[in-house]
């Protein structure tokens, strides 16, 4: 059973993602922010909000949620163990999974962003189509998020675990960042002839009113700075202390995301 994937748009760039099979009129959400966009388009196709998913505790990921829950109570609110949501009746951690929409989902820990900020990450059940990956903001096409509460090492560990997701993995992140980040690349990787093509179709695609997502793994292993730091430790412009190849990756991981929450293109 194939589930189709929508974004809603909320506030000036969020995306929050509804899932839908074929099956019933029951909907799930991913990280609804705001309820209104949801309301509307929910109202709009005569839909059931069976479930939510959050990924971390930001407001313009959960600010919805009461909202949402107030018009839909028995809809099932999954979300990590976290003090600072207190919607959660799922509270879920690594390598847990559940059913949903009559597909598994998979819970992965990816902290840095945040400490308690977890993916979802759902199994493709045909060579014909990709696995879904439900990220928040841990990683963005081209980018990956600030680190507000983990440190180089821990956000660096959380983007090596979901860069060994299948390659045909599609990426749905939670914002629209993605031309912003690709003139960072540009910076960052002036040799590598992936990046200017992506950029160009990206910008392409906005004009036309479009969003850019979902990306997939194997685009942002080509294209993604944050997740080629393997190849960063050998870019002589990067300068690094770390003796071993980990150590090494973590320091360009985190000369990379200093220079991109300074960057001005």
């Amino acid at each position: 059973m194939s589930l189709r994937v929508r974004p809603i748009e909320a506030f000036n760039d969020n995306y929050i993602w509804i899932l839908d099979d074929s099956s019933s009129r029951g909907v799930c959400v991913v990280d609804p922010g705001d309820a209104e966009p949801v309301l509307r388009l929910l109202r709009a196709e005569g839909l059931e909000l069976s479930a939510i998913l959050l990924t971390h505790h930001h407001a313009d990921h959960i600010g919805g949620v009461r909202q949402l829950l107030g018009f839909f109570p028995s809809a099932t609110v999954y979300g990590p163990v976290s003090p600072k949501i207190d919607s959660v009746d799922v509270p879920l951690g690594d390598a847990d999974v559940f059913e949903l929409l009559q597909r598994r989902f998979e819970v992965l820990t990816v902290p840095g962003h945040t400490l308690d900020h977890i993916a979802y990450f759902v199994p493709a059940m045909g060579i014909e189509e990709g696995g879904l990956l439900f990220c928040g903001d841990t990683l963005f096409a081209a980018g990956c998020g600030r680190i507000f509460e983990g440190t180089p090492e821990i956000m660096y560990h959380s983007i090596r675990k979901l860069s060994s997701l299948p390659a045909s993995t599609l990426v749905y992140c939670a914002h629209e960042y993605t031309v912003a980040n690709l003139r960072f690349a540009l910076a960052a990787e002036p040799h590598n002839s992936a990046i200017p093509e992506r950029f160009a179709l990206a910008e392409e695609t906005r004009r036309a009113g479009q969003p850019t997502l979902p990306s997939t793994i194997e685009l942002e292993l080509r294209t993604n700075p944050f997740m080629r730091c393997h190849i960063h430790v050998a870019n002589r412009d990067i300068e690094t202390g770390a003796t071993d190849s980990f150590g090494k990756a973590v320091e360009v991981f985190a000369a990379l995301r200093h220079w991109k929450d300074n960057f001005r293109s």
